[in-house]
């Protein structure tokens, strides 16, 4: 079981380095701090038709401060007030709002590049027509990622309320039954958070898998995600690392947050490719001993 656990580990890192992952995770991170305003504009958006608007910001900041601390937040609530400057006239405000939803399905368009190359997906060679289609039909599918995240959003806030209330009644409660209530919204916020990568797993590569694949993955993913935000928090918050860029400290931390994400996804996409091939529903006799030696073959020397 060890000896098995082990090169499935060896076989994901000499792929990750064969895939040049950490380019892929730099691009999309790129990508992905360039679409934040327009994302975040969109999912508030969408949320607020449930929830008041105000309250998802402030969840939303909540989090930011939580991961990168205050300075970082400061930045995204800027983001998010030029965002949402009012236009002058019914064609500004087309425009703008056909802005905020490309902008806002542009970071999911890179994902499913990077994904697909994790998988080794070519893309088809098509004539100029079938071209726009095929760009128009990803432009619609990456926004239906935003309406999922802004879903899984609001899932989130629903419950954080709840449990939120639960804890405002159980405060004369002995501290077990308080302690079991936080486990028990740390356990929810995880199971959101596997969901979601879930989803990106099954959704977004233009490739057939499994949800029995998908979910080992996921939970890998959502694991290395949890710890990570937590030990990055830990640094940021004490490494004095925004100060070292002056004023653009504040884009830095979020950079250097997205950036992190973003090796954990795509690493975590490279696990799921590596099991379904190795021991899911793909795999085949005597082929996973030939993928690691093709994807250690591949490496520099």
């Amino acid at each position: 079981m060890l000896k098995q656990l082990f090169e499935l580990i060896q076989q994901t890192l000499a792929e990750w380095n064969a895939d040049r992952g950490s380019r892929l995770a730099a691009a999309l991170a790129y990508y992905t701090v360039f679409s934040l305003a327009p994302l975040l504009v969109v999912v508030i958006a969408i949320v607020g038709f449930v929830v008041n608007q105000d309250t998802v910001r402030a969840e939303i900041l909540q989090s930011v401060t939580s991961a990168v601390g205050t300075d970082a937040a400061t930045f995204v609530e800027d983001l998010l007030v030029n965002a949402n400057r009012p236009t002058e006239g019914i064609v500004s405000t087309i425009i703008g709002i056909l802005t905020l939803i490309l902008g806002a399905a542009g970071a999911f368009g890179q994902l499913q590049d990077a994904l697909n190359t994790i998988w080794d997906v070519k893309d088809p060679v098509l004539d100029f027509k079938a071209n726009i289609l095929t760009q128009i039909k990803a432009k619609l599918f990456g926004f239906g990622m935003v309406l999922m995240v802004g879903f899984l959003l609001l899932v989130s806030l629903v419950i954080s309320t709840a449990l939120s209330a639960l804890n405002t009644y159980l405060t004369d409660s002995t501290a077990i039954v308080a302690g079991l209530a936080n486990a028990l919204s740390t356990l929810i916020s995880f199971g959101v958070v596997m969901v979601l990568f879930a989803l990106i797993f099954k959704y977004l590569p233009r490739i057939k898998v499994e949800w029995r694949d998908v979910w080992v993955g996921a939970a890998l993913t959502a694991l290395l995600f949890s710890v990570g935000k937590f030990l990055l928090g830990l640094y940021l918050a004490n490494s004095g690392a925004a100060s070292i860029y002056g004023a653009a400290g504040s884009f830095v931390l979020i950079l250097l947050w997205v950036y992190y994400s973003a090796q954990v996804l795509l690493l975590g996409a490279e696990f799921t490719q590596v099991y379904t091939r190795r021991y899911g529903s793909q795999a085949a006799p005597g082929q996973a001993e030939q993928a690691i030696q093709a994807a250690e073959a591949a490496l520099p020397t």
